[in-house]
């Protein structure tokens, strides 16, 4: 009998090792999967910014080429001082998604990572490319480009 009793402690105690190496399995397995979730659910949030983005930036390009093509004779206008404070609540929403404008200024060093050159002056000598002219704006976002800096570029 006392090897009966034995065997089941022993049994039972195998069984409680075992349920033990489940549970903390499933809370492993669990806890990976929470992880995944919460991942999958920041990507979902930040592709449905980025594409909303994508379907802005033509609005702000069309308000950007406006300002910059004002008449001198109606610069102080009240309508443009409107259209100028659209501008700075565009910049504004922008700022709040993280979404900042690549540097394409004149002479600025031509980067093919956030430039993408639509023109190149053949003509230029020198040793390193430069930015010679913005042509579209570009945008990263999170550091990341999500639409280059269309441009002119030259040697230099």
């Amino acid at each position: 009998m006392k090897k009966n009793t034995k065997d089941a402690a022993s049994d039972s105690q195998t069984q409680v090792i075992e349920l033990t190496a489940d549970l903390q399995r499933l809370r492993a397995d669990f806890e990976n999967y929470r992880k995944r979730v919460d991942s999958e659910k920041q990507m979902a949030k930040e592709n449905g910014e980025s594409a909303m983005i994508m379907k802005l930036l033509p609005v702000i390009d069309t308000i950007d080429r406006a300002v910059q093509h004002i008449p001198a004779d109606i610069a102080d206008h009240s309508w443009v001082k409107g259209i100028s404070g659209v501008v700075k609540q565009l910049d504004s929403v922008m700022s709040a998604f993280d979404l900042k404008r690549i540097d394409a200024a004149s002479n600025t060093i031509f980067n093919p990572e956030i430039h993408q050159a639509v023109q190149f002056d053949e003509d230029s000598v020198g040793d390193k490319e430069v930015v010679v002219e913005e042509l579209q704006s570009g945008y990263t976002k999170g550091g990341k480009t999500i639409r280059p800096a269309m441009v002119k570029a030259a040697r230099q």
